[in-house]
């Protein structure tokens, strides 16, 4: 691998604060340590800053030259409500909170590439380094962009980066088209009438229409969606009842929807709409239908999917740069795509053997409590994002992706 050096030599001391940030986790648009251990450590990189975007981002600006000419590099900060199993030393303080998707990381990959950046200036134009709150449900990229981000820090197009648990470390992936889902919700009730179970004729019973909702609603995506299209109907909780013979008045079913096209989830949203208000009505029951959209799906642009994956086979060879699979987890990254030409990618996090003793009993993936995030990822992903804003704004290439 073609590492950067003056960064590897700092890897340790940035490992450091990454587990700092790991033991202490915060929630979305609660990170207030986080977001001062990071304005700290800009600052006495001579790196300057701007604060309060979301709440609680922090906006780095690297200049060298004289062009015009931007680009944005973006780590997420938050944690997750999760209880961690693990038990060694930089494991979670705080009960219930986690860093178990590497958001910590992140955060470290971007200051290392910051303190690199700032030192050497070997570019011309300005670096936006976007340390974002709030990825995990909150919508922080959302916000940031709500309160200014891009007319504050105008950029030619904006990159984010996740580690990949169960690829080898040393590994890249990146693909044009959509690489993550939408994430949207929906919360259902329906309203029947209550009575005794032995008497059912009585009543209306609101769980047995929520059964028969339930299997319609797979058939949206089984008869309703093209087959060559990705859509997902998750209901994933059911509500009724107190006791065994009492039929409920009402039932409540929730769940998710995922997409990789606006299109596909217009087309399930009004179908589940129109199954719920009608099978209810069949039995001669109310239905109250909510549908909330929260996150885009991702979609990478293709031409800075070919630059980012140049400046990829650069630092560790063309076998070592495959192609995202697409993925039905979602990322409100893809508020800033919908913003600006960009993409994310995906760095390869290892199987899970680099977890020191006392890691949980389970798996290293991303959301298990047992997760840790691979320190030996810190050079690689910051030479990567080193690499990348140095060729973008290379002097001599006059221009972008172009």
């Amino acid at each position: 691998m073609n590492l950067v050096d003056s960064i590897v030599a700092q890897a340790s001391a940035v490992a450091a604060i990454r587990r700092d940030i790991h033991a202490h986790p915060e929630l979305c648009f609660e990170e207030v340590r986080t977001a001062d251990v990071v304005a700290k450590k800009l600052t006495e990189w001579g790196i300057p800053i701007h604060r309060g975007l979301g709440t609680t981002g922090v906006v780095g600006i690297v200049k060298a030259g004289s062009s015009g000419r931007a680009i944005g590099l973006r780590a997420d900060m938050d944690a997750l409500p999760m209880q961690e199993f693990n038990t060694f030393g930089h494991a979670s303080r705080h009960p219930g909170k986690m860093h178990a998707c590497g958001h910590d990381g992140h955060t470290a990959m971007l200051l290392a590439a910051a303190q690199h950046l700032a030192s050497h200036r070997d570019f011309d134009g300005t670096v936006y380094l976007i340390f974002q709150p709030a990825e995990e449900g909150g919508g922080g990229a959302r916000e940031m962009i709500k309160e200014g981000l891009f007319e504050q820090f105008p950029m030619e197009a904006v990159f984010g980066m996740h580690n990949w648990p169960g690829a080898e470390v040393g590994k890249f992936a990146v693909s044009a088209g959509p690489v993550m889902a939408s994430s949207n919700e929906f919360k259902i009730t329906i309203r029947g009438k209550g009575g005794h179970a032995a008497m059912p004729h009585n009543g209306i019973d609101p769980v047995t229409i929520a059964c028969q909702m339930v299997q319609a609603f797979q058939a949206i995506v089984s008869r309703n969606k093209k087959p060559v299209d990705a859509g997902v109907i998750s209901v994933t909780m059911i509500h009724a009842g107190e006791a065994t013979n009492v039929i409920p008045d009402s039932c409540e079913l929730q769940g998710t929807v995922r997409t990789f096209s606006v299109a596909v989830l217009d087309m399930i949203e009004q179908r589940m709409q129109q199954v719920a208000q009608h099978t209810c009505a069949a039995f001669d029951a109310q239905c109250e239908f909510e549908f909330s959209r929260n996150y885009p799906p991702t979609i990478n642009s293709a031409p800075e999917v070919e630059f980012a994956r140049r400046v990829m086979t650069s630092i560790v060879g063309e076998q070592n740069v495959g192609a995202q699979e697409p993925t039905m987890g979602a990322e409100d990254f893809a508020y800033m795509l919908q913003a600006r030409p960009g993409c994310y990618v995906f760095i390869a996090n290892g199987d899970g053997a680099h977890r020191e003793m006392g890691h949980g009993g389970g798996p290293c993936m991303l959301h298990n409590p047992s997760y840790d995030f691979n320190d030996a990822l810190i050079p690689l992903g910051a030479t990567y994002w080193v690499r990348l804003a140095e060729a973008w704004l290379q002097p001599a290439r006059g221009g972008g992706a172009a």
